[in-house]
Protein backbone atom coordinates (compact mmCIF):
# COMPACT_ATOMS: atom_id res chain seq x y z
CA UNK A 1 0.00 0.00 0.00
CA UNK A 2 1.33 3.29 -0.93
CA UNK A 3 2.93 5.65 1.50
CA UNK A 4 0.76 8.02 0.43
CA UNK A 5 -1.95 6.33 0.99
CA UNK A 6 -1.67 5.70 4.75
CA UNK A 7 -0.09 9.23 4.99
CA UNK A 8 -4.28 10.59 3.94
CA UNK A 9 -5.56 7.94 6.14
CA UNK A 10 -3.99 9.26 9.03
CA UNK A 11 -4.88 12.61 8.52
CA UNK A 12 -8.48 12.10 7.89
CA UNK A 13 -8.56 10.32 10.95
CA UNK A 14 -6.96 12.53 13.47
CA UNK A 15 -9.45 15.45 11.77
CA UNK A 16 -11.97 13.55 13.76
CA UNK A 17 -10.30 14.94 17.06
CA UNK A 18 -8.17 17.72 16.14
CA UNK A 19 -10.43 19.25 13.77
CA UNK A 20 -10.60 19.90 9.58
CA UNK A 21 -7.48 19.54 7.58
CA UNK A 22 -7.11 21.59 4.11
CA UNK A 23 -8.42 19.72 0.73
CA UNK A 24 -6.25 16.50 0.18
CA UNK A 25 -5.20 17.64 -3.82
CA UNK A 26 -1.67 17.70 -2.38
CA UNK A 27 -1.57 13.88 -1.97
CA UNK A 28 -4.50 12.37 -4.36
CA UNK A 29 -5.29 13.83 -7.69
CA UNK A 30 -9.34 15.53 -7.54
CA UNK A 31 -10.54 12.26 -9.80
CA UNK A 32 -8.15 9.83 -8.30
CA UNK A 33 -11.08 6.97 -8.14
CA UNK A 34 -8.51 3.85 -6.97
CA UNK A 35 -6.44 5.96 -4.65
CA UNK A 36 -9.46 7.88 -2.88
CA UNK A 37 -10.81 4.10 -2.27
CA UNK A 38 -7.64 2.94 -0.74
CA UNK A 39 -7.57 5.60 1.50
CA UNK A 40 -10.95 4.62 2.42
CA UNK A 41 -10.18 0.94 2.69
CA UNK A 42 -7.39 1.40 4.94
CA UNK A 43 -9.72 3.77 7.57
CA UNK A 44 -12.60 0.83 7.33
CA UNK A 45 -9.90 -1.91 8.01
CA UNK A 46 -8.59 0.17 11.00
CA UNK A 47 -11.63 0.83 12.62
CA UNK A 48 -13.14 -2.80 12.12
CA UNK A 49 -10.23 -3.97 13.86
CA UNK A 50 -11.05 -1.49 16.90
CA UNK A 51 -14.38 -3.05 17.19
CA UNK A 52 -16.76 -1.17 15.17
CA UNK A 53 -19.18 -2.84 12.76
CA UNK A 54 -20.71 -2.24 9.75
CA UNK A 55 -24.08 -2.22 9.58
CA UNK A 56 -24.37 -1.23 6.17
CA UNK A 57 -23.75 1.15 3.50
CA UNK A 58 -24.63 4.93 1.55
CA UNK A 59 -24.89 5.80 -1.79
CA UNK A 60 -23.43 9.45 -2.27
CA UNK A 61 -23.07 11.89 -5.73
CA UNK A 62 -26.70 10.32 -6.98
CA UNK A 63 -27.48 13.55 -8.51
CA UNK A 64 -26.53 14.23 -11.85
CA UNK A 65 -25.60 18.12 -10.91
CA UNK A 66 -23.50 17.34 -8.06
CA UNK A 67 -21.59 14.91 -10.06
CA UNK A 68 -20.98 17.42 -12.52
CA UNK A 69 -20.16 19.65 -10.02
CA UNK A 70 -17.19 17.36 -8.56
CA UNK A 71 -16.49 16.50 -12.29
CA UNK A 72 -17.22 12.68 -12.40
CA UNK A 73 -19.85 10.48 -13.81
CA UNK A 74 -20.98 8.26 -11.27
CA UNK A 75 -21.62 8.29 -7.31
CA UNK A 76 -19.65 7.04 -4.87
CA UNK A 77 -20.00 5.03 -1.48
CA UNK A 78 -19.16 5.03 2.06
CA UNK A 79 -19.66 2.29 4.86
CA UNK A 80 -22.36 3.01 7.93
CA UNK A 81 -20.85 1.88 11.23
CA UNK A 82 -23.04 1.23 14.37
CA UNK A 83 -21.87 3.76 16.38
CA UNK A 84 -23.05 6.34 13.33
CA UNK A 85 -26.80 5.61 13.76
CA UNK A 86 -28.90 7.83 15.55
CA UNK A 87 -31.91 6.90 17.57
CA UNK A 88 -35.83 8.19 15.28
CA UNK A 89 -36.74 11.13 17.34
CA UNK A 90 -33.10 11.08 19.38
CA UNK A 91 -30.06 13.69 20.09
CA UNK A 92 -26.86 14.10 18.61
CA UNK A 93 -24.64 15.65 20.54
CA UNK A 94 -22.69 18.88 18.56
CA UNK A 95 -19.57 17.70 20.34
CA UNK A 96 -19.14 14.67 17.62
CA UNK A 97 -19.63 17.04 14.56
CA UNK A 98 -16.92 19.31 12.86
CA UNK A 99 -19.36 20.97 10.53
CA UNK A 100 -22.84 19.17 9.64
CA UNK A 101 -25.10 19.10 7.22
CA UNK A 102 -28.93 16.91 6.99
CA UNK A 103 -30.55 15.49 3.54
CA UNK A 104 -33.38 13.59 3.57
CA UNK A 105 -33.30 10.15 2.01
CA UNK A 106 -35.06 6.57 1.24
CA UNK A 107 -33.47 3.85 3.31
CA UNK A 108 -33.80 0.07 2.48
CA UNK A 109 -33.04 -2.86 4.85
CA UNK A 110 -32.12 -6.16 3.12
CA UNK A 111 -33.48 -9.25 3.96
CA UNK A 112 -31.69 -11.34 1.22
CA UNK A 113 -27.94 -11.05 0.23
CA UNK A 114 -26.54 -9.35 -3.29
CA UNK A 115 -24.04 -11.23 -4.07
CA UNK A 116 -23.54 -10.98 -7.87
CA UNK A 117 -22.06 -8.12 -9.76
CA UNK A 118 -24.91 -7.94 -12.02
CA UNK A 119 -27.59 -7.05 -9.40
CA UNK A 120 -30.43 -5.28 -11.36
CA UNK A 121 -32.75 -3.00 -9.55
CA UNK A 122 -35.15 -5.58 -9.67
CA UNK A 123 -33.28 -8.16 -7.82
CA UNK A 124 -32.66 -5.14 -5.48
CA UNK A 125 -36.68 -5.01 -4.66
CA UNK A 126 -36.81 -8.58 -4.68
CA UNK A 127 -34.19 -8.49 -1.61
CA UNK A 128 -35.99 -5.45 0.18
CA UNK A 129 -37.60 -6.66 3.26
CA UNK A 130 -38.52 -3.09 4.80
CA UNK A 131 -37.61 0.97 3.04
CA UNK A 132 -37.84 3.52 5.51
CA UNK A 133 -38.06 7.49 5.84
CA UNK A 134 -34.06 8.38 6.48
CA UNK A 135 -32.01 11.63 7.08
CA UNK A 136 -28.02 11.00 6.81
CA UNK A 137 -25.98 13.57 8.48
CA UNK A 138 -23.00 14.22 5.90
CA UNK A 139 -20.12 16.07 7.66
CA UNK A 140 -16.60 16.74 6.06
CA UNK A 141 -13.20 16.54 7.68
CA UNK A 142 -12.12 18.55 5.17
CA UNK A 143 -11.90 22.61 5.74
CA UNK A 144 -15.30 24.46 4.48
CA UNK A 145 -16.23 21.74 2.45
CA UNK A 146 -13.37 22.02 -0.36
CA UNK A 147 -14.15 18.84 -1.95
CA UNK A 148 -13.21 17.29 -4.46
CA UNK A 149 -14.00 13.40 -5.67
CA UNK A 150 -11.04 12.10 -3.95
CA UNK A 151 -12.00 14.11 -0.75
CA UNK A 152 -15.11 13.23 -0.29
CA UNK A 153 -14.51 9.39 -1.11
CA UNK A 154 -11.14 9.00 0.66
CA UNK A 155 -13.88 10.99 3.64
CA UNK A 156 -15.64 7.84 3.83
CA UNK A 157 -18.16 9.33 1.59
CA UNK A 158 -18.19 12.68 4.13
CA UNK A 159 -21.04 10.33 6.15
CA UNK A 160 -21.33 10.51 9.66
CA UNK A 161 -24.45 9.93 11.40
CA UNK A 162 -27.70 9.05 10.17
CA UNK A 163 -31.56 8.00 10.97
CA UNK A 164 -33.50 5.70 9.94
CA UNK A 165 -37.74 5.71 10.70
CA UNK A 166 -38.41 3.26 13.28
CA UNK A 167 -41.11 2.32 10.74
CA UNK A 168 -40.36 0.89 7.86
CA UNK A 169 -42.74 -0.58 5.05
CA UNK A 170 -43.05 -2.94 2.48
CA UNK A 171 -41.23 -1.93 -0.72
CA UNK A 172 -44.52 -2.97 -2.86
CA UNK A 173 -47.00 -0.54 -0.90
CA UNK A 174 -44.36 2.21 -2.07
CA UNK A 175 -44.24 4.49 -5.20
CA UNK A 176 -40.86 5.18 -4.56
CA UNK A 177 -40.29 7.01 -7.90
CA UNK A 178 -43.08 9.99 -6.97
CA UNK A 179 -42.46 9.95 -3.40
CA UNK A 180 -42.27 13.75 -2.09
CA UNK A 181 -39.90 14.80 0.34
CA UNK A 182 -39.83 17.82 2.91
CA UNK A 183 -37.57 18.34 5.35
CA UNK A 184 -38.59 20.97 7.90
CA UNK A 185 -36.19 22.56 10.28
CA UNK A 186 -37.86 24.01 13.39
CA UNK A 187 -41.29 23.81 11.46
CA UNK A 188 -39.83 25.38 8.80
CA UNK A 189 -39.42 23.56 5.13
CA UNK A 190 -36.08 24.27 4.16
CA UNK A 191 -35.78 21.23 1.40
CA UNK A 192 -38.00 19.19 -1.21
CA UNK A 193 -37.27 16.72 -3.46
CA UNK A 194 -38.66 13.43 -4.90
CA UNK A 195 -37.39 9.84 -4.86
CA UNK A 196 -36.54 10.16 -8.87
CA UNK A 197 -33.39 12.49 -7.46
CA UNK A 198 -31.72 9.45 -6.23
CA UNK A 199 -30.21 8.57 -9.69
CA UNK A 200 -33.64 8.03 -11.72
CA UNK A 201 -34.70 6.02 -8.87
CA UNK A 202 -33.40 4.69 -5.20
CA UNK A 203 -33.11 1.06 -6.76
CA UNK A 204 -30.76 2.41 -9.18
CA UNK A 205 -28.89 3.64 -6.45
CA UNK A 206 -29.00 0.57 -4.69
CA UNK A 207 -28.30 -1.94 -7.71
CA UNK A 208 -25.32 0.20 -8.62
CA UNK A 209 -24.04 -0.25 -4.66
CA UNK A 210 -24.53 -3.71 -5.00
CA UNK A 211 -22.98 -4.38 -7.96
CA UNK A 212 -19.85 -2.11 -6.98
CA UNK A 213 -19.68 -3.78 -3.73
CA UNK A 214 -20.14 -7.46 -5.18
CA UNK A 215 -16.89 -6.08 -7.79
CA UNK A 216 -14.71 -5.54 -4.71
CA UNK A 217 -15.52 -8.39 -3.40
CA UNK A 218 -17.67 -6.73 0.08
CA UNK A 219 -21.21 -7.87 -1.15
CA UNK A 220 -24.36 -6.57 0.34
CA UNK A 221 -25.69 -9.36 2.98
CA UNK A 222 -29.72 -9.29 4.67
CA UNK A 223 -29.98 -6.95 7.72
CA UNK A 224 -28.01 -4.17 5.78
CA UNK A 225 -28.56 -0.62 5.35
CA UNK A 226 -28.63 0.94 2.80
CA UNK A 227 -28.65 5.20 2.49
CA UNK A 228 -29.93 5.43 -1.42
CA UNK A 229 -28.57 9.37 -1.49
CA UNK A 230 -30.38 12.59 -0.95
CA UNK A 231 -33.30 13.23 -2.32
CA UNK A 232 -33.09 17.20 -2.10
CA UNK A 233 -30.57 19.73 -1.26
CA UNK A 234 -28.59 19.29 1.98
CA UNK A 235 -29.55 21.73 4.80
CA UNK A 236 -26.75 23.10 7.17
CA UNK A 237 -27.09 22.32 11.48
CA UNK A 238 -27.31 24.62 13.53
CA UNK A 239 -27.46 23.93 17.41
CA UNK A 240 -30.67 23.39 18.59
CA UNK A 241 -32.11 22.67 15.60
CA UNK A 242 -35.16 19.67 15.37
CA UNK A 243 -35.04 18.23 11.62
CA UNK A 244 -38.01 16.50 10.46
CA UNK A 245 -37.55 14.18 7.40
CA UNK A 246 -41.40 13.41 5.62
CA UNK A 247 -41.17 11.02 2.67
CA UNK A 248 -44.81 10.26 1.31
CA UNK A 249 -46.12 6.69 1.38
CA UNK A 250 -43.08 5.84 3.30
CA UNK A 251 -42.96 7.58 6.65
CA UNK A 252 -41.15 9.92 9.03
CA UNK A 253 -38.18 10.34 11.31
CA UNK A 254 -36.47 12.97 13.17
CA UNK A 255 -33.78 13.99 15.17
CA UNK A 256 -32.44 16.89 17.44
CA UNK A 257 -29.36 18.43 17.12
CA UNK A 258 -27.12 19.68 20.01
CA UNK A 259 -28.90 21.38 23.03
CA UNK A 260 -33.05 22.02 22.61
Amino acid sequence: MSNTYETVAALLRAAYTDGVVPPLRDYLDPVDIVGAYAVQDINTRLWQAEGRRIVGRKAGLTAKAVQKQLGVDQPDFGALFDDMRVADGGRLDQARCIQPKAEAEIAFVLGADLPSPDTTPEAVAAAVASVHAAIEIVDSRIADWKITFADTVADNGSSAFFVLADEGKALIDSDLYTAGMVMEVNGEIVSTGVGAAALGHPLNAAAWLARTLAERGEPLRAGDILLAGALGPMVVLNPGDHVVARVGGIGTCSFTYGEA
